[in-house]
């Protein structure tokens, strides 16, 4: 409960800085070009808000449904839908009285921010914590093969050695490389010989809903740092400081053939040999129904791979930031291409808040939360550009027409896209959220 609650707040927090930076990028433009703005709201307030004061001529406010957040420009056809006001003369103070271009870049106002936003976030977090990454080369155990990875081919134990003959340097980018450029084969290193793995649409759609396909494999080191709720080695006698050495007289080698003989032992009886102290000791336990001991683990004795870091002075990391902000763009562009390709079946791996919430970290680390601000940050500016009306992208699409036609469309047609819109927009995320319920009933969350 608590890992849920600190995911949620690091989810309620980054969303309520992107969305008032994004519509603060709407209300400088606005404000820029002399146009009026009604309202300034994070969060949407239907009925009633949590908090409102006026300044000028804004009202500044929160609202109680968390689904984003809004400015109301005077003159604008939006989501509040005030067709009374649209009925009266433009006065020279409204959004609909002002030249084209100008409409244009308030409209944009909000994107333009989130992509400036992430930047800076990038180019603060290379320069205070660097970048750190396991070079493919220093898996030296080879890898763990999920089920998924298992499927397309993968064994336990492989060697990756390119991503369609191209050689990926991070490891971790070796699955993103994989689904973003639609890769047709892997080369492993396997038993001395390189092995060809050719992946097919179908073999991308089982990586797509997979959470990962690879892992780097370990070494079996187990020492105790401390213990879970309600966990059945800290009853049975297991201390911070001890290591495990076998499980009912089965010694390991590596920590996947650790986990993989665990989970037969699920809710049954074990015996652990431990080492404590320069003495070996041995503790009967009954596992719970997770097949689980319930200990944290001392994560420096794990930590046999070799890692690089790349630290960066201030001005090195401006160039650095902008360019990782601007490589995540384009590999975010590439997955969301994916969805047009039915046979990937990707709409499935489609999610909601629960899914966005679950990439947070269980415990508050600034360094993942401004990473992964940043990220959902560059996700809002994309999505928003959709040619959808209600949001930014429709209403761009439409000034497009208009500074290319000469003409106008006509404010009855507005009011109709608006409305078909926002029930499109309604649709999506009822079916992303449903996929998240279907997903935690399922038990594949």
């Amino acid at each position: 409960m608590e890992t849920i609650l600190i995911k949620g707040a690091q989810l309620l927090l980054s969303l309520s800085i992107l969305v008032v930076l994004h519509e603060f990028g709407h209300f400088m433009f606005a404000r820029l070009f002399n146009t009026r703005v009604e309202k300034f709201y994070l969060f949407f307030d239907p009925w009633f808000s949590l908090f409102k004061v006026k300044k000028g001529e804004t009202e500044y406010g929160v609202g109680w449904l968390p689904l984003g957040g809004y400015v109301k420009i005077s003159g604008m056809i939006d989501e509040s839908m005030d067709k009374e006001a649209m009925k009266l003369p433009p006065k020279p103070y409204e959004f609909r009285a002002k030249p084209a271009w100008q409409r244009l870049l308030i409209m944009i106002g909000g994107v333009l921010m989130n992509f400036l936003f992430a930047m800076i976030i990038y180019i603060g977090v290379l320069y205070a914590w660097g970048e750190q990454y396991l070079p493919t080369d220093n898996v030296k155990y080879g890898i763990v093969a999920s089920e998924a990875g298992e499927e397309i081919g993968l064994q336990t134990g492989d060697k990756i050695l390119s991503v369609d003959n191209q050689y990926v340097e991070n490891f971790y980018k070796v699955f993103q490389t994989v689904v973003y450029d639609e890769a047709k084969s892997i080369q492993v290193e396997r038993n001395g010989q390189v092995v060809n793995v050719d992946i097919s649409g179908e073999d991308l759609a089982k990586i797509l809903k997979s959470k990962s396909i690879i892992s780097p494999r370990t070494p079996f080191k187990m020492q105790v740092e401390g213990f879970t709720p309600d966990s059945p080695g800290q009853e049975a006698g297991l201390q911070p400081g001890d290591e495990i050495k076998q499980l009912n007289g089965q010694s390991f080698v590596y920590f996947d053939e650790w986990n993989k003989e665990l989970q037969k032992y699920r809710g049954e009886p074990i015996t652990l040999t431990v080492e404590r102290d320069g003495e070996f000791e041995q503790f009967d336990m009954v596992l719970g129904e997770d097949g689980m001991i319930g200990i944290r683990l001392n994560m420096n004795v794990l930590n046999e791979l070799e890692w690089e870091t790349i630290n960066y002075g201030f001005f090195e990391s401006i160039p650095a930031g902008i360019n990782q902000g601007v490589e995540i763009t384009k590999d975010y562009l590439k997955q969301f291409k994916l969805f047009f390709r039915p046979e990937t079946k990707a709409y499935e791996s489609l999610g909601g808040f629960a899914t966005i919430g679950s990439i947070f970290p269980g415990t508050w680390d600034w360094h993942a939360f401004w990473n992964m601000t940043a990220f959902i940050s560059i996700i809002l500016a994309i999505m928003n550009l959709l040619p959808i009306p209600a949001l930014d992208g429709g209403h761009v699409m439409f000034l497009s027409f208009e500074m290319i036609s000469g003409r106008k469309p006509g404010e009855k047609f507005m009011e109709y896209a608006q409305v078909a819109g926002m029930l499109l927009l309604l649709a999506l995320v009822l079916y992303a959220n449903a996929n998240d319920i279907i997903k935690i009933i399922n038990g594949t969350f």
